[in-house]
């Protein structure tokens, strides 16, 4: 934890120095939820608010290393300016140190301009004397950023060991999981018949749900239901659902309590889930690099579902700054019968 004193002692905005103590202390605590998810109960369930901890907190560090490297480069872009600035100076100085003494101490006007100039030139002195201050004090800055930088990219590497092992705990803890209720049981042969017939993702979803069991309940949307993965909603294309941009590996959970009806790879769009909250409607979730659930399995609400891809590098050094962390994207889609409806009817998109 040796970032934050560093980030706090910084001339920066109160915002960065607050997300420097948020992404701090979520992290901290994301560290001591999983020691205590390994014994707890209900592992799944505090392993997944664990991960979601830790996700929240990577957020939180990504956001505060880029306002220091902003800091950084502009410390930087003002010492380059100031140094050129003092370079000109420092010639126009040595040029008239060179001067012979008798024609500096002399002035065509008079001995009272000589005075003025010789004031002018105590004067002058002083300035120089306060930049020379101020430029040491932004160099000792700049070198506190450099090591603010180094200590948060390693606090970030480290954030991200500790959400990879409460990834694969809460893998694991699913796996082991038997007592979950399930609706039905999946027929793997009409499942590949539906498969096989489907030409969009359309004609699959309605297959489905005329194959499907009846629903447990009916629920009334209300939009405003979370998304099931921290993001951010991009803006829509010619696709009837919403994509949600998100970090790598990013946790999907369910939103509402509803029965998994089908997961695998459908046509060409990778993994598909799609989740029945209620009678006649769907949730098609699209991206999943990783699932936890089976068909027929009845999930409550917040309960995991997978996970979205990983890149090849999440931390990158490019000229000695960190670069923006790659993403990940995550398609939804809300049906109703046999028709695609607005996502806003059930959730909240701001």
């Amino acid at each position: 934890m040796k970032i934050l004193p560093l980030l706090l002692c910084l001339a920066s905005p109160l915002a960065a120095q607050q997300e420097a103590t948020d992404a701090a202390a979520q992290l901290q605590a994301a560290r001591a939820m999983l020691e205590e998810a390994q014994t707890g109960r209900d592992r799944i369930e505090a392993l997944t608010e664990t991960v979601q901890a830790y996700e929240a907190g990577l957020v939180t560090m990504r956001a505060g290393l880029r306002e220091i490297a902003l800091q950084e480069a502009m410390l930087a872009d003002r010492l380059e300016l100031q140094q050129a600035e003092h370079a000109q100076l420092l010639g126009a100085l040595s040029a008239i140190s060179q001067t012979p003494r008798p024609v500096t101490f002399s002035h065509p006007q008079g001995a009272a301009q000589s005075a003025r100039a010789a004031m002018l030139m105590t004067d002058m002195a002083a300035a120089l004397q306060a930049q020379a201050t101020a430029m040491r004090t932004q160099l000792d800055q700049a070198a506190t950023l450099r090591g603010a930088r180094e200590e948060g990219v390693d606090m970030l590497q480290s954030g991200l060991e500790g959400a990879q092992a409460a990834r694969t705990a809460l893998g694991q803890a699913v796996s082991d999981r038997v007592d979950l209720p399930t609706r039905f049981d999946a027929d793997p042969l009409q499942t590949a018949l539906l498969l096989a017939s489907a030409e969009t993702l359309a004609d699959f979803a309605t297959g489905l749900a005329a194959q499907a069991p009846d629903a447990r309940e009916t629920v009334v949307p209300t939009g405003s239901l979370a998304l099931p993965v921290a993001g951010i909603v991009l803006p829509q294309t010619n696709r009837p659902g919403v994509t949600i941009a998100a970090a790598p590996q990013a946790l999907v959970t369910t939103p509402i309590g509803a029965t998994v009806l089908f997961q695998g790879p459908l046509l060409d769009y990778g993994t598909v889930v799609i989740l029945e909250p209620s009678a006649d409607v769907m949730f098609v979730l699209v991206g999943l690099d990783k699932v936890l659930v089976q068909p027929g399995e009845i999930l409550p609400v917040g309960a995991p579902i997978g996970f979205l891809a990983d890149v090849d590098r999440i931390l990158t050094e490019n000229e000695g700054s960190l670069t923006v962390q790659a993403q990940q994207t995550l398609y939804l889609e809300v049906r109703d019968g046999q028709s695609a409806i607005n996502v806003d009817r059930w959730f909240a998109l701001e």
